[in-house]
């Protein structure tokens, strides 16, 4: 509850600020004030912690990415997302075990991992500052959506390996295929199985929005912990899972309000969830900061700026290696596809510049370094433990601030080609909208007109309706289409101060009491859909 409320307050405050602020890094402070001011500690399970956020955070990500974009950049995003991966955990593996003697290798790899994916809330919120181009962020999000579940598979098996004192290359690799395959197969086999179970039911005995909504909050549950159970990557299930979810959302079998309210409940879910992680980790850094000191004086420092130089060195280096990797990366791609749209050189330096700045880590990394165990089989102590989480909240700190101040600097002034329009497809499937609206309408206009005396009343309100479609399509087919949607926009302008006026009328008879709650209640219910509709 608590946790809750501070998210809430750190919301309200990023936007009253002078200066923009990316939410998290005030989400961040304000946990960090309650773990110094108050005398309040969460306590938790950290599997618990792993399970009750990340399966319907990264179900969502598969859920909602736009799937044509991710096939489009599909070599770039893999080269991110499963190379620079590999890349990451074994270079930051190595160099963290070199910097920190004290951290065995397993934990370094871990750590490592655990670094390795990227948040995209954290670069849309700062994108809310500086105009990222369309591509790129659809770019950023895939890598997104593939590293949180590759980092954090590579991130079980280090602490498999660490546990257990053994490590095969090849048996890890050949276990990856399976838990990665199986866990996939398994999202995907759950949410269909449960999806197409709905739709029987619905079209048997009728669709209930509330137990719809609760369903889709239960599918990344139900294929994470099949997946665990059968021995597969639960996190790979919660993405089969979304992915699934969107192919199965086209079918369009859902209740148009089950879809409007299912979507607010999800945003609200994401807008939570985030923000309970980023207060999470402000809240624990003062209780963590003493134990990793203890760590630091293993290697035989005294000073508790041996910390902050772990963290930015930690940080600095993982910028570097994405940097080296997204240049290779971006190079491959202008040499095979840009260089034909004009992209000059400077502009490919300045965006892997951009790039390499927009990596901040944040809930994934979180919540995986948080799930490190306490304790060995054995009954020893988790080694490096409390270091290990410490180095991974300044680096998420760190790297926020890193895409804070780089990624605008980077974007500013950046030339890149503009992005394909997508007016052309909209106005496609606007006018073929509006021609099969027409052909409904028609036949609905007949059905209920047959045998009726007043036949022509029918088709009255029909023509009525059908001329508003065909204007639609007029406009849309034009010549002058850009004009047309200009209109359209100012129409949208004045019918959502239309509306607005409509609500306050509303209110002024309900406060006088000449109309009662309910009407009020139900017409005000009606004016927030148009306005939402027109505002869109």
């Amino acid at each position: 509850m608590i946790l809750l409320l501070v998210v809430v307050i750190a919301s309200g405050l990023s936007r009253m600020l002078p200066i923009a602020i990316p939410r998290p890094l005030v989400q961040i402070a304000c946990g960090a004030a309650i773990g110094l001011v108050a005398d309040i500690r969460v306590e938790f399970d950290s599997e618990l912690f792993f399970l009750l956020l990340l399966p319907p955070l990264l179900f969502l990500d598969g859920w909602r990415i736009p799937k044509d974009e991710l096939l489009k950049d599909r070599s770039t995003v893999l080269e991110l997302a499963l190379g620079l991966v590999a890349f990451t955990v074994v270079g930051m593996g190595l160099f963290i075990h070199w910097m920190i003697p004290s951290m065995p290798l397993g934990v370094a790899f871990a750590l490592a991992a655990v670094l390795s994916p990227t948040d995209p809330i954290a670069v849309s919120a700062i994108a809310r500052r500086v105009s990222i181009p369309r591509r790129m962020m659809h770019i950023l999000e895939g890598e997104s959506l593939l590293n949180d579940a590759t980092g954090l598979v590579c991130f079980r098996f280090a602490v498999a390996a660490v546990a257990t004192g053994t490590f095969s290359p090849v048996e890890a690799a050949a276990t990856f295929v399976w838990v990665a395959a199986g866990g996939l197969i398994v999202g995907v086999g759950v949410t269909v199985a449960i999806m197409r179970a709905k739709e029987y039911i619905g079209r048997r005995f009728g669709e209930d929005s509330g137990s719809n909504i609760l369903v889709s909050l239960l599918i990344p549950f139900a294929a994470y912990l099949t997946a665990e159970e059968t021995g597969c990557s639960g996190i790979l299930a919660a993405v089969g899972a979304g992915v699934a979810m969107s192919f199965a959302e086209a079918t369009g079998q859902a209740l148009a309000a089950t879809r409007v309210r299912r979507r607010a409940v999800w945003d609200m879910i994401q807008f939570a969830s985030n923000g309970v992680v980023f207060v999470l980790l402000g809240e624990q850094l003062p209780a963590i900061l003493p134990k990793a000191q203890q760590t630091v004086g293993l290697t035989g420092h005294s000073s508790p700026l041996w910390l902050a130089a772990y963290v930015l060195a930690t940080a600095a280096v993982i910028t570097a290696l994405r940097f080296v990797w997204a240049s290779v990366s971006l190079s491959i791609t202008w040499f095979r596809t840009w260089q034909r749209l004009g992209i000059p050189a400077p502009s490919l330096a300045r965006l892997t510049v951009a790039m390499a700045c927009a990596g901040p880590r944040g809930a994934v990394t979180l919540a995986g370094v948080l799930t490190l165990p306490l304790v060995l089989p054995s009954g020893e102590p988790f080694p490096a433990r409390d270091l290990a989480i410490f180095i991974a909240m300044g680096v998420i700190i760190t790297s926020l601030l890193i895409a804070s101040i780089g990624l605008p600097l980077a974007m500013r002034g950046l030339v890149l080609p503009e992005e394909p329009s997508t007016d052309a497809e909209d106005d496609r499937a606007r006018v073929a909208a509006a021609e099969a609206a027409i052909a409904r309408i028609e036949e609905v206009q007949h059905a209920m007109a047959e045998g009726r005396p007043d036949a022509d009343r029918y088709v009255e309100i029909a023509s009525r309706l059908m001329d508003l479609y065909r204007t639609r399509i007029e406009n849309r087919s034009g010549d002058d289409t850009a004009r047309a949607r200009e209109d359209e926009a100012i129409e949208r302008r004045m019918r959502v101060a239309a509306v607005q006026a409509s609500r306050e009328a509303v209110l002024r008879l309900l406060i006088e009491r000449q109309i009662g709650s309910a009407v009020a209640t139900r017409l005000m219910q009606e004016f927030d859909l148009l306005e939402a509709r027109y505002m869109a």
